[in-house]
């Protein structure tokens, strides 16, 4: 009987050995695919998830339960008029034939890069080229995509407590080894951001290729100053190494002194690509858009040494691999940028910052240790006592019905530390500062 090409024969096949064993032979089953065994290295669940079970797994118990929700970082605001209008009347040029729109440009429509140049770029004196910015549908998948283009053996730093989509894409390409009993992955640097250094590490004295940085920081709070981003970009530089700087959260910054992107520092264009989100600034959490800002001046080097633009690299990576955000989507974020999106979407981040603010207070006149929740909507709080995050969250939801984010689900810092958002209606906030407050005097 004839074979299909790349098919087993139905005795069994010897297949090639695995990476890194060479030599080592297996006979595998002719039904069997071989999986990513870097996939298997991985915790046992995403965090978020994994709160997700067990709060559903005491609401089984616990059916008449009124939970509040502070945990994953979600919006539950509507779209602002603006926005809704923009969108509206996309829809309507849909069902038009001479306006109908079928795929769209990868990066983007100028449209609405035209927007974000003007508006986050060009107003705080700093100059991108249309080229330079890609637009996609989160900068979550943006972060865990943008590791493709590097070297397996690049060595990869990140902050600690981190956003776990940093660490996990990582894992998952093969830069790691497996975790130890605190959750840190041999291979990885981990940077300790502690109340020693006010969640602020300094750059690495060790060899290290890629650093992932996040300001407004998730989980912490903490926002980085023009002076912490000098030392990071002057590092870089001096190091050639490349920083992937996470912005996603900078429309929350309320001081007027602090860098709302990495490029305000001399420099930057040449060592950092920056992410930004319409998530949390706009309530786009359901609605998909973010964008990615790659200079052209930025280079990598090939096996040879010879420098390659990466700009080329994510170019050739988004364009085959994604087929553009929605035009609809693309008209509401250019709304964004409109006065009346800029006063409607200014409105609800000032809405949610108010509840960081009650929050901040209240707990902290409650004699727990607070840090964020001024240039960020995250409470980072000190458990009780050194507990558990786990134990905190657990006694959280028995005691209080109210759902958090265990620090310990963003690395070995993070433990007895937990991470509250201010994402949620005035009322239910308040009502959360009473539980806890309660449940914990």
């Amino acid at each position: 009987m004839d074979r299909l090409p790349g098919r087993a024969a139905q005795t069994g096949v010897i297949r090639s050995h695995p990476p890194g064993q060479p030599g080592k032979r297996s006979v595998c089953s002719p039904t069997v695919i071989r999986i990513n065994q870097h996939y298997r290295k991985l915790q046992a669940g995403y965090l978020f998830p994994e709160i997700a079970r067990r709060v559903s797994g005491f609401l089984r118990d616990n059916p008449d339960a009124s939970l509040i929700k502070l945990g994953i970082g979600d919006v539950t605001e509507p779209l602002c008029p603006a926005i809704v209008t923009a969108m509206k009347r996309a829809v309507e040029e849909m069902s038009v034939r001479d306006s109908f729109r079928g795929y769209g440009p990868e990066r983007g429509y100028d449209f609405l890069i035209d927007a974000i140049i003007e508006g986050d770029y060009t107003s705080r004196g700093i100059s991108i080229d249309r080229s330079e910015i890609f637009v996609s549908d989160g900068s979550k998948c943006d972060s865990g995509n943008i590791q493709e283009v590097f070297h397996r053996d690049v060595i990869v730093a990140v902050t600690d407590p981190v956003y776990p989509v940093y660490v996990d894409s990582n894992v998952m390409a093969g830069r790691t080894g497996r975790a130890n009993d605190q959750g840190q992955y041999d291979g990885l640097v981990y940077l300790p951001a502690t109340e020693a250094n006010d969640f602020a590490p300094p750059p690495p004295d060790q060899s290290v290729d890629l650093v992932y940085l996040c300001s407004p920081n998730n989980p912490t709070g903490t926002v980085a100053t023009r002076e912490y981003l000098r030392t990071w970009v002057e590092w870089a530089r001096q190091r050639g190494a490349l920083i992937i700087f996470d912005a996603a959260y900078e429309s929350f910054i309320t001081d007027p002194e602090l860098p709302h992107s990495i490029y305000e520092i001399d420099g930057a264009k040449s060592c950092a690509i920056e992410m930004r989100s319409f998530s949390k600034r706009a309530g786009f959490t359901g609605v998909r858009c973010a964008f990615t800002v790659v200079p052209r001046e930025l280079m990598g080097a090939d096996e040879n040494g010879d420098p390659v633009a990466i700009h080329s690299l994510w170019n050739r990576r988004h364009s085959t691999k994604f087929n553009g955000a929605s035009y609809i989507v693309q008209r509401g974020a250019q709304a964004v940028y409109s006065a009346q999106g800029l006063e409607q979407t200014g409105a609800q981040i000032s809405f949610y910052m108010e509840n960081a603010r009650l929050l901040r207070e209240s707990l902290t006149n409650s004699g727990f240790t607070v840090y964020g929740g001024q240039h960020a909507p995250y409470i980072w709080l000190k458990t009780p006592n050194r507990m558990p995050s786990w134990e905190f969250f657990n006694q959280l939801l028995d005691r209080a019905q109210v759902v958090g984010t265990p620090g310990a689900g963003f690395g070995p810092s993070g433990e007895e530390f937990f991470r509250l958002s201010a994402f949620n209606s005035r009322n239910n906030v308040e009502e959360a500062i009473s539980r806890i407050t309660t449940a914990f005097s």
